[in-house]
């Protein structure tokens, strides 16, 4: 069983639904608060994501983005551009793997930016996209998760690249031997 540790950086204008999407996937759907105050600075939250199908896990330090944005609103779309620039910026050229997550599905009748074109511009940047109501529970896991699976596949990645770069010259070992590596994308 390994245990990664990753950090997921949820980003993006004022109001888009960060705090509800990150508080209904922390709570397994159970707690989507009516009533937000503006979050200021830094709120952090910490979970275990058990990858299906495997004994492993992630959780920890920085090393993902969640970038999300107000389908009702065009301009949180615009921003985003900058958000995936200042995150970049801060992480000094590392590959940070990543998702683009449109808020607020379920206020389709106000709905102001197209599915295609948000899918395009993750595409363009390498990101992969999702569609959430945090309100409604709808999706809310699947970019959290998806993230969680990439980042294991990463790891993977390199487990097998460290073990072929030395055949034979270290023969235990395994999974649980380079768990605590840290590796950088």
């Amino acid at each position: 069983m390994v245990k990664l540790r990753a950090r997921c950086l949820l980003v993006g204008d004022a109001a888009v639904g960060k705090s509800a999407l990150s508080h209904m996937f922390h709570s397994d759907g159970t707690l989507f608060q009516k009533n937000y105050s503006m979050t200021t600075g830094v709120e952090l939250l910490m979970k275990c994501v058990n990858i299906p199908d495997t004994n492993d896990s992630v959780w920890g330090e920085l090393s993902l983005m969640c970038l999300v944005f107000d389908l009702t609103s065009e301009q949180s779309f615009a921003n985003c551009g900058q958000w995936v620039e200042r995150v970049r910026a801060h992480c000094h050229g590392l590959h940070v793997p990543g998702a683009l997550v449109g808020n607020k599905s379920d206020l389709s009748a106000r709905r102001e930016v197209q599915a295609s074109v948000a899918q395009e511009w993750a595409q363009s940047q390498g990101l992969e996209y999702h569609e959430t109501s945090a309100k409604e529970m709808d999706n809310c896991d699947a970019p959290l998760l998806s993230l969680a699976r990439t980042f294991h596949s990463l790891y993977q990645e390199r487990l097998e690249t460290i073990q072929n770069l030395s055949p034979g010259s270290h023969p235990g070992l395994s999974h649980t031997d380079t768990h605590t590596l840290t590796f950088h994308s």
